[in-house]
């Protein structure tokens, strides 16, 4: 793939990316530069499969009016509005600065928090449900992500992680990998600000474990009842756990 080349900045004539050893300050400020644009990217990569993905998300969440979520990894709030049209209390959670400060423009109603999936500014026992869409996968280390979800989350109380994984079918999983890694680049050229990232978007799912890895890693972090539902032949899973 082709690389950026870097400016005092560190940004490149393409926009800059974060490594797959995802440094947090890499992934916030990659972020940080993809945010006025980054819902719109995400509509036309997935093919308008991100607005589905979010409905079954709710439903797997199944908030009821009152609950205390915790939308981890919330970015602009997209993924928040649902729950709070549900009736619950939802706390959109990012490490991206310029991610939350699009998301409070344009949703002011929504209670944003800066904080990192690896140390989360909350109590234990503090939510109902905690959920996590399209964004585990940027996190250092996974297992402890999921241990900190846990330490969040009230006895009983519920978590959906929903996360790009791999194919059912071998014949698309080679198609699939092809369009991540040459067509995801050149279509984030014409809808993104900062199409170099995507190069990462792409090299990130290719090296993320599969539906049984990721629910072997949810069981090795305390979570009970772990199943999980594939989506769009695999493309996506939706894993769901028991504190």
């Amino acid at each position: 793939m082709t690389t950026t080349e870097a400016d005092g900045s560190g940004r490149g004539s393409r926009g800059s990316r974060a490594s797959l050893d995802k440094g947090r300050a890499e992934v916030a400020a990659m972020f940080d530069r993809v945010a006025e644009r980054y819902d719109l990217a995400n509509d036309v990569l997935s093919l308008g499969q991100d607005r589905a993905w979010r409905t079954l998300v709710l439903e797997a969440v199944d908030p009821q009016v009152g609950d205390r979520v915790l939308d981890l990894a919330a970015g602009t709030g997209t993924s928040s509005e649902p729950f709070a049209a549900a009736g619950a209390f939802v706390v959109p959670t990012d490490i991206s600065l310029g991610m939350l400060t699009v998301g409070k423009r344009r949703s002011p109603w929504l209670s944003f928090v800066a904080g990192d999936g690896l140390q989360l500014p909350y109590a234990d026992d503090s939510f109902d449900a905690v959920t996590i869409s399209f964004g585990l996968r940027n996190v250092s280390d996974t297992t402890a992500a999921l241990t900190e979800l846990r330490r969040v989350t009230k006895p009983g109380g519920r978590l959906v992680v929903c996360e790009f994984s791999t194919p059912t079918w071998t014949p698309f999983r080679v198609l699939y990998r092809n369009y991540l890694v040459a067509a995801i680049p050149r279509i984030a050229r014409i809808v993104s600000s900062n199409p170099a990232a995507y190069e990462y978007l792409a090299e990130s799912i290719l090296g993320w474990p599969d539906q049984a890895g990721l629910a072997a890693l949810m069981q090795r972090s305390g979570w009970q009842q772990v199943a999980w539902r594939n989506l769009s032949t695999g493309i996506v899973a939706l894993h769901r756990g028991t504190a």
